[in-house]
């Protein structure tokens, strides 16, 4: 079992930056496809990004594509997401999950959660 943290949230004007970071304890990310979802209040959990464990190939959804970048860090064993040109609309608790074998959208192919860390984007 793995033990997932993200940090890095906080408030921020719309056209800002922020770097959201997941660390893992127990394995390292090597072993796991590692993707980034995120809830609004009111909203169903939504895929946002995901790195795969085999390649590092990413994956995005298509409302943050071109704006976020995910990446992992095998020294630090973090995954990060690096979110610029921010809108209210990524104003959302953001989640870090990790499964073994190939990264999916759907958020039930995961068992393995982090705590989340609210992201909010003031216009």
């Amino acid at each position: 079992q793995v033990q997932l943290e993200e940090s890095g949230g906080g408030l921020v004007q719309a056209g800002g930056s922020l770097r959201l970071s997941c660390a893992a304890s127990g394995r390292t990310f090597n072993h796991y496809s590692t993707t980034w979802f995120r809830q609004a209040p009111g909203e169903e959990r939504e895929f946002v990004a995901a790195v795969s464990w085999r390649d590092d190939s990413t994956d995005y959804g298509d409302s943050v594509k071109g704006r976020f970048t995910v990446s992992r860090d095998n020294v630090k064993n973090t995954v990060s997401l690096q979110m610029d040109s921010l809108k209210p609309e990524d104003t959302a608790v953001y989640y870090c999950a990790v499964r073994s074998g190939p990264p999916y959208r759907d958020m039930a192919m995961y068992d393995n959660w982090g705590q989340g860390t609210q992201v909010t984007v003031s216009s």
